[in-house]
């Protein structure tokens, strides 16, 4: 089999990478670097020789990615859509074409088919003595991506929050001469050219179609890029805080629709949502809302007066402290101590607190600052209840990771006790089943690695970037939580339907 010059290094023919200076091949940063290994060997002074000036000007900083055509300078560590004057650049890119559609890559395209055929054979595994499919499709690392995979395979596998998006009608960014051909985002693009809901749907998409074992979120996290530069490079970011960008950029931008069509009206025509179980957070609602919202009352006392201040706020998701007195215990069979649980968190978040000298409540019947006590209470429960662990807490110089262990439910998570109007719910609103767990491994907030856990048709599959397992339900019991994704439970046939 013949490879390009630069694939014989690693012998792989994966994301073949090649440089518009000087032709040669090499794979990309994410296979074993070798294209960037290559723009930085020409980096390195010449010595022995004299250079040239022309030398000096050939620094071999732009390649193109073979299979999508999309354009990377290495200097600028960016994809770039500007072309030469010449239009060399577009040049290369209609050469690469005519090349795909050669005698030669049709048969390398029927080689590939069969590999894909024998790759989902064996991705056929035993389950009750009869052979099923095992079609979930892994999330390719993209560089200290691990967070964003782990955030997505939750997500992709709370069914009704998917759907909406998998139903969702593609969006046409572009129109006029661009319009069908590929979009190369880059960040020194305007924000206009660009839309996070649909790389998500697209994202969507392509996992559980069983067609690869692994996908490559790579438009998606450009996008991300250009709007939440907080997540921009390649080093670890915190879980938790990017699913919150997420999911507000997602409802930001489903209220501002594109086309001048709304995808809030989408969501009123095509979603059985009704309009009682939508939460507004920053304006109209949306499925983000109307899945993952809920509202706390919020209910200061002060200490001096009695005055009683309540206030109702919309949430997404829970942050729940583990109390200091299970942070020693780190394992589910150690013996020492009582065993830290989800409810013992949930009760931390929710007992009456005294507030310290630092947070004091400004009493308008007082006239100033005053020692107060405060109260959370749910008002009204998310059908996704999201709860958030605080495992990462700053100490004087650094952010520690509380790593203790704390049990919760797979199935039945009861929240009736710390409802405001409990009376006013039924048997089983307030129960909740698990969906998904996201996992840290590692010390951390900065470092370590994320995975998911998450449920599929009566399955549990463990997802670890573009590698997917089966796996079951003790080993998802004993895993150390970071995030967890409770759906509320269906009423029984016959009972009204929300």
């Amino acid at each position: 089999v013949f490879l390009p010059p630069g694939l014989t290094v690693c012998r792989s023919n994966k994301s073949p990478w090649v440089c518009l200076t000087c032709s040669s091949v090499h794979c990309g940063r994410y296979v074993n670097g070798h294209a960037k290994k290559h723009y930085e060997d020409a980096q390195i002074p010449m010595t022995n020789h004299k250079k040239t000036e022309k030398q000096e000007k050939v620094q071999h900083t732009v390649c193109m990615d073979c299979s999508s055509y999309s354009t990377y300078c290495y200097r600028c560590d960016d994809f770039v859509v500007n072309d030469t004057k010449l239009g060399l650049v577009q040049k290369v890119r209609e050469h690469l074409q005519n090349l795909e559609n050669s005698a030669f890559t049709s048969d390398r395209h029927r080689k590939r088919k069969l590999l894909e055929n024998s790759s989902l054979n064996s991705k056929l595994l035993k389950v009750n003595g009869s052979t099923t499919a095992l079609c979930a499709t892994g999330l390719r690392n993209l560089g200290n991506t691990c967070f964003m995979n782990a955030i997505l395979q939750s997500l992709s596998n709370i069914q009704q929050f998917c759907c909406y998006f998998k139903e969702l009608p593609a969006v046409e960014l572009r129109n006029g001469k661009t319009a069908g051909r590929r979009t190369y985002h880059t960040r020194s693009q305007g924000d206009n050219n660009v839309s996070l809901v649909e790389e998500f749907r697209k994202t969507l998409c392509a996992l559980w179609q069983g067609s690869q074992t692994a996908f490559s979120p790579e438009s998606l996290f450009y996008v991300v890029w250009k709007i939440m530069p907080n997540f921009r490079g390649y080093q670890q970011q915190d879980a938790h805080e990017f699913m919150r960008y997420l999911l507000d950029h997602l409802h930001l931008e489903l209220q501002g629709g594109f086309n001048g069509v709304s995808r809030s009206v989408i969501l009123q025509e095509n979603s059985n949502l009704s309009a009682s179980n939508k939460c507004c957070i920053n304006g109209a609602s949306t499925v983000v809302t109307a899945i993952f919202g809920g509202i706390l009352q919020n209910e200061v006392n002060c200490l001096i007066c009695g005055t009683e201040s309540r206030k109702f706020d919309p949430f997404l998701d829970l942050s729940l402290d583990i109390p200091s007195q299970f942070r020693n215990k780190r394992t589910k069979n150690q013996e020492s101590g009582p065993m830290c649980t989800l409810r013992d968190c949930l009760r931390s978040f929710t007992d009456l607190e005294e507030l310290d000298e630092t947070e004091l409540y400004m009493c308008h019947k007082c006239k100033k600052k005053q020692k107060s006590t405060k109260k959370f209470w749910i008002q009204k429960l998310p059908k996704v209840l999201c709860l958030h662990l605080k495992r990462f807490h700053w100490t004087a110089y650094l952010r520690n990771k509380v790593d203790t262990y704390v049990e919760f439910p797979l199935r039945g998570l009861d929240m009736k006790c710390y409802l405001l109007e409990p009376e006013n719910s039924g048997p089983e609103s307030c129960l909740y089943d698990l969906v998904a767990v996201v996992v840290h491994h590692g010390s951390g907030v900065g470092s370590g690695h994320y995975t998911a856990y998450a449920a599929h048709e009566g399955r549990w599959f463990h997802f670890n970037d573009s590698t997917v397992t089966l796996t079951d339900e003790e080993t998802v019991g004993k895993a150390k939580a970071y995030i967890l994704f409770y759906v509320e439970r269906q009423a029984k046939p016959g009972a009204e339907k929300l």
